[in-house]
């Protein structure tokens, strides 16, 4: 159903756009109009797109917005270009890519972004602003089901206290994936696999490095294991996540350093704010950014909005 309704909408906004336009749209239905078999000329439409593949996405949110009770599958077209959403090419998962895709939504009366919408229909979400600078665990481990300290807490205290009734009611305890990857690895499928051997069950956790990656739209020089900031010039450019800040911190991940020891310190890794790159930080004297992530259940629907900064989804069971 969804993919005849993507369908007939972009073929409709396609047809629009050749009568609307001076540009010269050629119509192929099979392959959505991509880009490099189309030329657009925006001059009377006034829209910022330079191709036809780019203009149906634009109008499409506005041709056709969200109805209460569609899901965010159901009213956000899949692009294979620019920032939107992408079907993975790892797993059976939906990644929002790029450096400002319309991925914002409200949860817990606060702004949060789409990070993934997974094959069982629930929604990863992480928060946009930090809840402020942790250690990972006061005790030195990289073991997450141990639990850390911060899985204790956003567990505990975070989830009961901080989280209001309407938000606990809207998450759903799931599978992550807690498995420690290789330093410098540029096989992302090895180091998604190395994440899926672990798995923990919970409510409230972070986002793991392969996430991070794939959240960035620059796959040929950025989509794998980035170490250093000479390593990823740019990168932090090419992805919504994190929000760049004036200084250089970091945020934690889920994900820890395999076969890591170091005078009884265990490293996971982090992201600098600044730069985009991927750095492992000491669990236990170190203390960085805590971005909170959760899953929302498979049966929110949206009620309003239209995912962008000043318009974000609102959400309903």
């Amino acid at each position: 159903m969804k993919k005849i309704k993507e369908f007939s909408k972009k073929y409709l906004i396609g047809f629009t756009l050749g009568l609307i336009t001076s540009g010269i749209v050629v119509v192929c239905a099979a392959t959505y109009f991509p880009s490099n078999q189309t030329t657009y000329d925006n001059s009377v439409s006034g829209l910022n797109a330079t191709n036809v593949q780019t203009a149906i996405d634009e109008l499409y949110n506005t041709c056709f917005p969200p109805t209460a009770g569609d899901t965010i599958l159901d009213s956000v077209p899949t692009v294979t270009t620019g920032d939107g959403l992408y079907k993975d090419e790892n797993e059976n998962r939906y990644f929002y890519r790029g450096k400002n895709p319309n991925n914002y939504i409200t949860f817990n009366n606060e702004t949060w972004r789409i990070i993934s919408i997974e094959n069982d229909g629930t929604i990863k979400v992480m928060r946009e602003n930090s809840i402020g600078m942790m250690a990972w665990d006061s005790g030195n481990e990289n073991n997450w089901s141990n639990p850390a300290d911060l899985n204790t807490y956003l567990n505990g205290t975070y989830l009961t206290s901080t989280l209001n009734s309407t938000a606990q009611s809207q998450i759903v305890s799931k599978d992550w994936s807690i498995g420690a990857v290789t330093e410098n690895n540029n096989d992302l499928s090895d180091q998604i696999n190395d994440e899926n051997s672990k798995k923990w069950n919970g409510k409230v956790a972070l986002v793991t490095i392969s996430e991070y990656l794939r959240t960035n739209s620059n796959k040929s020089n950025c989509g794998t294991f980035i170490k250093y900031a000479s390593d990823a010039t740019n990168c932090d450019e090419k992805t919504w996540m994190p929000s760049n800040n004036s200084n250089i911190t970091y945020w934690w991940t889920l994900s820890s350093l395999g076969g890591d020891s170091f005078d009884a310190y265990f490293d996971v890794y982090a992201v600098s704010n600044n730069y985009g790159y991927i750095d492992h930080n000491r669990t236990g004297i170190t203390v960085n950014d805590v971005r909170p992530s959760v899953y929302l259940s498979s049966k929110i629907k949206i009620t309003d909005g239209t995912g962008t900064s000043t318009d974000p989804y609102q959400i309903s069971l």
